[in-house]
């Protein structure tokens, strides 16, 4: 695929999200269809003066893998990518399936056992990057699978991964600067508060964000990017919620979830649709019940669901929650093996409030 485009999405992701330098050690993750950004960032990463490691899968290489493995090679962490996140100064993933759904038809239980051999990279990604040691970002590169789970044609949705990403334009850097910026006037009508209340048509909850801290994510751990996150306080999540988007993980459609949550905890749970997927992640460890990450989708460009949580996450007017492991940096304590995000939309009659004063009505922030 020749498009000038790929070249300045490597250039971002290089310049600026993970500003690669001379000897830092960067690993690029991705599928076989990534391989014109894979190098693309191989050649711009050589050119400043880094180390660049490819680990490429090719399409099928998960259903094969969760087919054959025996539970002991369920359980092997990967080699590679261990040795990566723990001695690495950045990290480069791209979402790159070509089948989305690859993995819906397989055992849950068996996801769940092996997420529970991957959650180690996971704890060290979070840590090292909270402590400034690993830089890491995820990103997508446009495939025919994601382009159909979008119900979207395929010149269409690369159209649309460039333009939400601005490797369509001549300067992207300045315009995630400038998100940066805006994004600071949202945190600063956060910052001090306590208590976070949130009434919808779709919600009726509250938690606590005290002595927390709201994380400005402009393009350097995702990108595309618009969001603000923090981590709640754990025990302090009570209330109601139903997620308005299917809420996607390991390739699984869970459709029409529902949440009760008493003194942080999942106390109830139902879905519309795999239910019983969402029942055993909810059981793969204590800290799967409890919520890790609030965040608000700041990204109006989004206009659509994609069914890619790295796009409708960010959706603006939105807010998301991760139910499992919590970002250290935001002061979350949360500890899980899944980190799963699912998202409800705040356009339509809802409102939030901090400590009782309404900062955010209907999707838009009350500035």
């Amino acid at each position: 695929m020749s498009d000038a485009r790929i070249e300045r999405f490597a250039r971002i992701l290089v310049d600026y999200s993970t500003h690669l330098g001379p000897g830092d050690r960067v690993l690029i993750e991705g599928t076989t269809a990534a391989e014109p950004l894979i190098r693309a960032l191989y050649r711009r990463a050589l050119e400043v003066g880094a180390h660049p490691h490819i680990l490429m899968e090719f399409p099928e290489q998960q259903e094969i893998f969760f087919e054959k493995a025996s539970e002991s090679q369920l359980d092997e962490p990967p080699t590679f990518q261990k040795l990566a996140y723990e001695k690495f100064e950045s990290r480069i993933r791209i979402h790159s399936a070509t089948n989305p759904r690859a993995l819906s038809g397989f055992d849950p239980a068996k996801l769940g056992r092996r997420q529970k051999a991957l959650a180690p990279l996971l704890q060290t990604q979070m840590e090292r990057g909270a402590r400034g040691e690993l830089r890491w970002l995820t990103t997508l590169f446009p495939t025919e699978g994601y382009a159909i789970e979008a119900g979207m044609g395929w010149n269409a949705y690369q159209d649309f991964v460039f333009r939400a990403c601005h490797a369509d334009e001549d300067a992207p850097v300045s315009y995630w600067k400038n998100v940066e910026a805006a994004q600071a006037l949202m945190i600063e009508r956060l910052h001090g508060h306590h208590l976070v209340t949130l009434r919808g048509p779709n919600v009726d909850l509250s938690l606590s964000i005290k002595n927390r801290t709201f994380i400005n994510s402009c393009g350097t751990h995702n990108m595309p990017d618009g969001e603000i996150y923090t981590g709640p306080v754990e025990q302090s999540v009570n209330g109601w919620v139903k997620f308005t988007y299917p809420a996607i993980y390991n390739g699984v459609a869970v459709e029409g979830i529902e949440l009760v949550f008493t003194d942080g905890r999942v106390d109830q749970a139902k879905a519309e649709k795999n239910q019983s997927f969402l029942l055993e992640m909810l059981g793969s460890d204590a800290g799967a019940r409890y919520v890790g990450e609030f965040a608000i989708g700041t990204n109006f460009e989004i206009d659509r669901f994609t069914g890619n949580i790295l796009f409708d996450e960010k959706i603006g007017g939105t807010f998301h929650m991760a139910l499992g492991a919590g970002y250290p940096e935001t002061g979350s304590k949360n500890k899980s093996v899944i980190h799963w995000d699912m998202i409800c939309d705040m356009r339509q009659d809802a409102e939030m409030a901090v400590d009782g004063e309404v900062i955010y009505r209907n999707g838009q922030f009350v500035f």
